[in-house]
């Protein structure tokens, strides 16, 4: 992944999106050649030169001020995660360090484990920006058997699985919009860690092995998420539609603890129901992914 390229077609997207009357532009006859916003149009709405502009659109955005930066993601209209991911490419491309510069390493500690565990009524489960499942309760494990074909497994990749498994695709119904918002999450972890390896080594294989990940890996598409809800078609109890709460563990920078939910008394809360009874019939255990440095790193 090339920080430069990235800048040029995440701008180059985003202008692509924003039509002159969106922007409050007039819209004058003719044919224009591209379908959303020109260069000189975007550079008129954020006060700054054409030159300039196509100086950064190229990529060369090292040295723009953080309020030139606000400028161009007012001009474009970028939301929360479009804004953040804009910041994180150009403190790539000036070799500053990241946001989220300590990342976790080493075990997670039993503490947090042991509130992952007191979980028992919602399947919750622990990963890294990397979508590396690090940890989950036991209905966690239960919900996402589907993605450990190996009963034993102790760890999984969201992405990796979902794109690369047989029954990926069966596991998530609404596979279009699973798909965009898998691939965004992974977008907007290489923006904040561009030096990840382990990351790089993931979206490589993904671009390589899968024509949908390529697909929608180009669109640059970025996201924050922390709250939604999400349906599985699980083979013991079929589909089921889950509320989910997903908060970064301030102490464990990087690391996320995703839980899901249904409303008491709604057919989703019955076949969660039926999911602890399937859980308690195959015994499995709580798993931990085993340690080592940069595991948790993401």
């Amino acid at each position: 992944m090339s920080t430069e390229s990235d800048i040029r077609e995440f701008l180059a997207s985003r202008r692509a999106k924003i039509t002159p009357q969106q922007a409050g532009l007039p819209a004058f006859g003719g044919n224009r050649r591209v379908p959303g916003l020109r260069r000189e149009e975007v550079a008129l709405l954020a006060g700054v030169s054409i030159d300039y502009y196509v100086r950064l659109e190229r990529g060369h955005i090292a040295g723009a001020s953080e309020e030139v930066l606000d400028a161009v993601a007012r001009a474009l209209q970028l939301d929360d995660a479009e804004r953040a991911h804009l910041f994180d490419l150009a403190r790539a491309a000036a070799k500053r360090p990241a946001r989220r510069a300590r990342r976790a390493r080493g075990p997670l500690p039993d503490s947090v484990l042991r509130v992952l565990h007191s979980m028992t009524d919602s399947p919750a489960f622990i990963r890294n920006g990397r979508l590396d499942i690090l940890a989950t309760n036991t209905l966690g494990r239960a919900l996402y058997a589907p993605l450990f074909p190996d009963p034993s497994a102790q760890t999984a990749n969201i992405a990796r699985s979902q794109f690369l498994l047989p029954g990926g695709r069966d596991f998530f119904p609404h596979w279009e919009e699973s798909v965009n918002t898998t691939v965004a999450l992974l977008r907007t972890e290489a923006g904040r860690a561009p030096h990840d390896s382990e990351l790089t080594g993931l979206i490589g294989e993904l671009v390589t092995r899968s024509e949908e990940f390529r697909t929608a890996w180009a669109k640059h598409n970025v996201r924050l998420h922390h709250t939604g809800r999400k349906s599985f078609r699980h083979p013991a109890i079929g589909v089921i539609t889950l509320d989910f709460d997903a908060m970064e563990l301030p102490a464990q920078p990087g690391l996320t603890l995703t839980a899901y939910s249904a409303a008491p008394g709604t057919p989703d809360h019955d076949t969660l129901r039926l999911l602890a009874a399937w859980a308690a019939t195959e015994a499995d255990e709580p798993t931990e992914r085993p340690a080592s440095r940069g595991q948790q790193d993401g």
